[in-house]
């Protein structure tokens, strides 16, 4: 089975054809989303984050910002800096450069005369990555180019049941054609790490997985907060769930039933096919981003609750289990789960469905978030400012 997408000069596939506007930091958000603004085919977020940061922050935002640029979904990359911050212009380029051979162009507001000169130049620059992406076309490539994250939030006891296990058939499906999925959000592990472990290729990833929670629970109690403080969330208590335990014991259907080949930190590109598990936090928009970072070029993300939830780069499809939420919120969701439970569909039948829409979302079809423009985003934090 194949898919169109879109080769890049570094070897990876795209299935988004985007030009990325980079904020290198806080500072230069407001610029880049002007630039983007004024530029069909441009894209930007707000970084909030990218100075005053310890070092382990700061690793992190590189890790991410890079991984924006290096995102096979990007053709090139027009990185704005103010100039003076801690993420500074030849850093950021660097860590791109490591990572990626795609076009990049830069700007540096202090340097460039205030923010309407770097306004200026930076679309020049945008259109002129624009219309070089205009050339690249689309050809056909086999699905173990693919890597797909997987996501979960606003959960109810819908998602354990149906929309989760639905994503998990999704993926053993694309695992065992060669591509690479990625099970996310290391809280929602707690309770269920032992299944997990399990069902690791070999010891070494099973120490990984127990570590990696060990470590957030660790991390949590040195500042003197348990992770069950914040997790379940209101959401999750009002829809049903009880328990962290219950949430993870759904959350991990998502990987559905394949070996885990590897256990990767936030944002490092993911190299290995097949499930991998990410280090990423239960907060949606932050392990999504890590993911994203990772290589991954589509998200599927379940909401018993539902959400608007997108991003700037890579297309979101979001299902729900739960039939109220879907007559609801069907202006943010692609697909209605809820047959799982109730019928008249199977769990087969509906897997059909789900990948169908997977394989016509990679070859060009838009989601609720893209049409609607949703790009929210955010960048996992170990740290307060400094």
């Amino acid at each position: 089975m194949f898919f169109k997408g879109y080769r890049r000069p570094d070897g990876r596939v795209g299935v988004r054809n985007h030009v990325l506007v980079l904020p290198a930091s806080v500072c230069a958000s407001d610029v880049t989303d002007k630039i983007a603004r004024q530029v069909e085919g441009a894209v930007s977020f707000h970084n909030q984050v990218g100075c005053s940061q310890v070092p382990a922050d700061e690793a992190w935002t590189m890790e991410v910002l890079s991984g924006y640029a290096a995102n096979p979904n990007v053709y090139g990359t027009l990185v704005v800096s103010l100039g003076c911050e801690n993420c500074q212009m030849d850093r950021v380029v660097h860590a791109i450069r490591e990572k990626t051979n795609k076009p990049i162009r830069q700007v540096i507001i202090q340097e460039a005369g205030g923010t309407l000169k770097a306004e200026e130049l930076g679309v020049r620059y945008a259109k002129e990555l624009v219309q070089e992406a205009s050339q690249v076309q689309r050809e056909e490539f086999p699905l173990s180019e693919l890597i797909l994250g997987t996501e979960c939030g606003g959960s109810d006891p819908t998602s354990g049941l149906a929309a989760n296990p639905l994503i998990g058939e999704v993926c053993d499906r694309l695992v065992d054609a060669g591509a690479a999925a990625i099970l996310s959000e290391t809280t929602e592990f707690i309770g269920a790490e032992h299944i997990l472990a399990r069902r690791a290729i070999n010891k070494e990833v099973r120490d990984r997985i127990l570590f990696i929670i060990q470590r957030y629970e660790e991390s949590l109690a040195r500042v003197g907060e348990l992770v069950r403080n914040g997790n379940p969330s209101p959401g999750n208590i009002a829809g049903g769930i009880t328990t962290l335990e219950e949430k993870s014991l759904g959350c991990i259907h998502k990987g559905g039933h394949r070996d885990i080949q590897a256990v990767y930190d936030y944002g490092q590109p993911v190299d290995k096919k097949g499930l991998v598990i990410m280090d990423t936090p239960g907060n949606d928009p932050s392990s999504i981003a890590g993911m994203v970072a990772g290589g991954a070029q589509v998200i599927v993300f379940s909401s018993g609750r539902g959400t608007p939830t997108g991003h700037p780069l890579v297309p979101v499809i979001k299902i729900t289990g739960n039939r109220e939420t879907w007559m609801k919120m069907q202006d943010n969701t692609d697909l209605d789960a809820s047959p799982v439970i109730y019928g008249p569909e199977t769990l087969a039948e509906m897997t059909d469905r789900l990948f169908a829409l997977l394989l016509e979302t990679v070859n060009g079809k838009k989601t609720r978030a893209e049409e609607l423009g949703f790009v929210e985003t955010a960048i996992a934090r170990v740290s307060n400012y400094a």
